[in-house]
């Protein structure tokens, strides 16, 4: 009976470290709750969860924009449950791509397509020489002719193997734009709020050609853009930034920044976009790093932006930039949901003033501008993921 008992003592206690090994894993930090100190624990603070239903119409808040004098608004589409970044084609047909619900639609006359669905995060559209590029998190497509079979885009290439692009969910949805130059630029953010990165891999600023070779690193150090576009005089790259979360409610702000040699670094971890050293990431000085051009707001989200060249519009808007504020989470009184209007002077110094306005009463919010998009008629679309519409600015004397 002893000997039995010893047996089965030992038996269990052999068994302790398997017990030990099947216990689950602890629940990793969701991307957004990094960096978050630990007297903000119990803080409300959380990402603004985007709407995936139809928003009918006459529910659209254009009646509550504020724009200067002179300027309209009006609804230009919608139905279109998470609309966020647009591209357009060379018949006037305008394509827009989401994240969370995972569809590409395309307007032409008055109506609206499903180019794609079922997708992981298409945020990036693009278009040329009759193709519509899709980027997705984890696939590239190139839909050719797309304009003609709107109703049936059909197979599309496949050239996910050739930009060979990281997976990572957290800001890795992208924003794609052809360059003067013919290649197609895009980013690839920060993979968390804050951590050390490979900076030949994430927070970059990339392009390539149209087939995917040629990678080149344009920009490092760049923690999340969503949104860039070419000065159509200089042909510098400019884009929009976004800086980490959990840091402060006022700092680090959100920035714009101006490409001025292949490879350059803005900072990130260490230091963002030359306002704030980063208090969890040592080892390098903002000094060392490309200051902003602008800064943007703290946590306002700038996301898509575009140099305005028509004719539409006053002179004094010819050439400046329209960006579209997303809104902020990481702030108790929220701030952006709204687009600006930046102008250069004499020596290329921005300056920024208020344009669209109208979706934040009080501290809570009607929609959410997420970019801009100019027609060949001069006026401006603005996409509003949250209400799944596209708004038209026009503006007459």
């Amino acid at each position: 009976m002893k000997t039995r008992w010893i047996a089965s003592g030992l038996a269990a206690a052999l068994a302790l470290p398997a017990l030990a090994l099947a216990q689950p894993a602890p629940t990793p930090v969701p991307g957004w709750q990094q960096g978050r100190p630990e007297s903000l624990a119990s803080s409300p603070l959380a990402p603004n969860a985007p709407k995936l239903t139809v928003t009918p119409a006459d529910q659209v808040p254009v009646g509550k924009l504020t724009l200067p004098a002179g300027f309209k608004a009006e609804i230009y589409a919608s139905g279109m449950p998470g609309a966020r970044m647009m591209a357009l084609g060379a018949n006037g047909t305008l394509f827009i791509g989401t994240r969370t619900i995972g569809r590409v639609y395309a307007v032409k006359d008055g109506k609206t397509y499903t180019i794609a669905s079922g997708l992981q995060q298409p945020n990036g559209v693009a278009f040329k020489d009759g193709a519509l590029y899709v980027l997705a998190i984890n696939k590239v497509f190139r839909y050719d002719g797309i304009e003609s079979k709107l109703d049936a885009p059909g197979t599309p290439v496949d050239l996910t193997a050739a930009f060979a692009l990281p997976t990572e969910d957290h800001h890795g949805w992208k924003f794609a734009s052809f360059g003067p130059d013919g290649k197609l630029y895009m980013q690839v953010g920060a993979p968390c709020n804050i951590c050390s990165v490979d900076e030949n891999r994430h927070a970059v600023l990339l392009r390539f050609n149209p087939d995917g070779s040629g990678r080149e690193v344009v920009a490092r150090g760049v923690r999340n853009s969503v949104g860039q576009a070419f000065h159509p005089v200089t042909g510098q790259l400019w884009f929009t930034n976004n800086g980490r979360d959990w840091a402060g409610e006022d700092e680090p702000q959100d920035s714009l920044g101006v490409v001025r040699g292949m490879g350059e670094h803005f900072g990130f971890p260490y230091c963002h976009m030359g306002t704030m050293q980063d208090p969890d990431v040592k080892g390098r000085q903002c000094s060392e790093f490309s200051p902003p051009a602008l800064l943007l707001g703290a946590h306002t989200a700038a996301l898509g932006i575009r140099f305005y060249t028509g004719e539409m519009f006053p002179a004094e808007y010819k050439n400046p930039m329209f960006i579209a504020r997303h809104g902020s989470w990481n702030r108790t009184q929220r701030v952006g949901y709204d687009v600006v209007n930046v102008t250069l002077d004499a020596q290329g110094k921005p300056s920024m003033r208020p344009f669209m306005g109208g979706l934040l009463e009080g501290n809570n919010s009607l929609g959410r501008p997420t970019d801009v998009q100019q027609m060949p008629d001069g006026s401006l679309l603005v996409s509003d993921e949250q209400m799944g519409a596209i708004y038209r600015i026009t503006y007459s004397k």
